[in-house]
């Protein structure tokens, strides 16, 4: 069975391109998203519209807790049994990829490699002394096969499985699914990305991302929460503790975006398999030739 995978950066019309393609498909759509799989959190996350979720079934969204840690290896499980189900009724599956790490491994497996590196709790890390990252990293992974004395191998180790989940040695091997990827990635110039980006952070603001942000922190969800350091909820707690004033806060989020759509750029296109289209003219007739003719 071929997968299509609809990939590329942020803000580019991914989710309605893989809703289009759903409709002519008659397919279900399976979201690769590390923040979307969040409950009640749906501004800044970029959830489907009622629409959409009334017209096409969705899979791996809305389900964990806001509070809850939830890492790749999680999803991966959950993926590829929705894909399983879907098949099975046959159905066809489509994969709409946003998170880089939760695409590839769903799609390829796991590796060590594919977790990228976190500057902030790399930080963190290293403030520790040997014997504290010892526990931290023990507490995530009773064996997990790295010299206990090495400082930079425990980071590195612990920035893996916080991203991944346990067991560190399962990712040495990557083990494919039963199913091949089709990947489709959609660009545009830089300075059309980056129109829509401020676009869509000044709507988000004006939806509400602010209030939502406080709602989730009233009912119980905490600052350190990781869909709470996502994009837009993470500028929109500094508004909340009067370290960014409302009128900034669009421009601070859409550069925050920018930086991210352009490491999702990178990401992708270091990918050969990747066949691209540009968002114009539109895209969905090439790419539905694309799909039936690689099925």
């Amino acid at each position: 069975m071929r997968v299509p995978v609809v990939v590329g950066p942020t803000g580019i019309g991914k989710s309605q391109l893989a809703f289009e393609l759903a409709l002519e498909l008659g397919a279900e759509i399976v979201v690769a998203d590390s923040k979307q799989v969040y409950r009640r959190l749906d501004i800044a996350t970029n959830k489907p519209s009622p629409e959409h979720l009334n017209r096409v079934p969705y899979h791996m969204i809305d389900f964990v807790d806001p509070a809850a840690n939830f890492n790749a290896a999680q999803y991966v499980h959950g993926a590829r049994e929705a894909i399983a189900d879907i098949a099975g009724r046959g159905r066809v599956p489509v994969i709409e990829g946003g998170t880089m790490l939760y695409v590839d491994a769903l799609c390829d497996g796991f590796s060590l490699t594919g977790v990228p590196p976190d500057a902030e709790l790399r930080a963190e890390l290293e403030a520790l002394d040997a014997t504290a990252l010892q526990e931290r990293l023990l507490a995530l992974d009773a064996d997990p096969g790295v010299d206990l004395q090495n400082p930079v191998r425990m980071i590195r180790a612990i920035e893996v499985l916080q991203a991944a989940g346990p067991p560190l040695r399962r990712l040495r091997t990557r083990t494919p699914p039963p199913w091949e990827a089709v990947r489709m990635g959609l660009t545009a110039p830089l300075d059309v990305i980056d129109r829509r980006l401020d676009e869509r952070s000044r709507q988000q603001v004006g939806r509400g991302l602010v209030a939502e942000t406080q709602a989730a922190l009233d009912a119980g969800v905490p600052e350190s929460a990781a869909v709470l350091t996502g994009i837009g909820y993470a500028e929109a707690l500094a508004h909340i503790r009067g370290d960014l004033t409302l009128e900034n806060l669009p421009q601070t989020m859409a550069r925050s975006n920018r930086r991210y759509a352009r490491r999702q750029l990178r990401w992708w296109r270091r990918d050969s398999r990747v066949k691209w289209f540009e968002i114009e003219p539109d895209p969905l007739p090439a790419i539905l030739n694309y799909v039936r003719a690689a099925a």
